[in-house]
């Protein structure tokens, strides 16, 4: 139809602990959305799966980005851009981005996180 019903699932170390609302018939979903969660200092990765809701059927992964530690010690100040998804099934093709902010905020002894999730196409 030329739409899709997308939302995100956040998993950390493949333990799911985010899922978005659903943004209906778009291509270019915003959410608007924040949610903080406690990261475990032996983490490995954070990734951020596109999904497409279906009523009728399994839900469809669009794509999915992850964030690894190394990555985030390869930007100390954070990072700010479109980001490719990249496929989670072999045999089908992505196409598509998210645009990611990742930012590590607060002093040495209370460091956090935050990763936002601003807008996909």
């Amino acid at each position: 139809t030329g739409s899709s019903d997308p939302y995100c699932i956040v998993k950390i170390d493949d333990e799911a602990i985010i899922r978005t609302a659903t943004v209906w018939k778009t291509l270019s979903p915003f959410w608007g959305e924040e949610y903080e969660v406690q990261l475990q200092p032996s983490f490995h990765s954070i990734s951020i799966y596109v999904m497409d809701e279906d009523a009728l059927s399994r839900d469809d992964v669009i794509g999915k980005v992850c964030i690894t530690r190394d990555m985030l010690a390869e930007h100390p100040k954070g990072y700010s851009g479109w980001v490719s998804l990249s496929e989670v099934d072999p045999d089908e093709e992505v196409q598509g981005e998210i645009h990611l902010r990742v930012e590590v905020v607060g002093s040495q002894g209370s460091r956090r996180l935050r990763c936002s999730v601003l807008e996909a196409r």
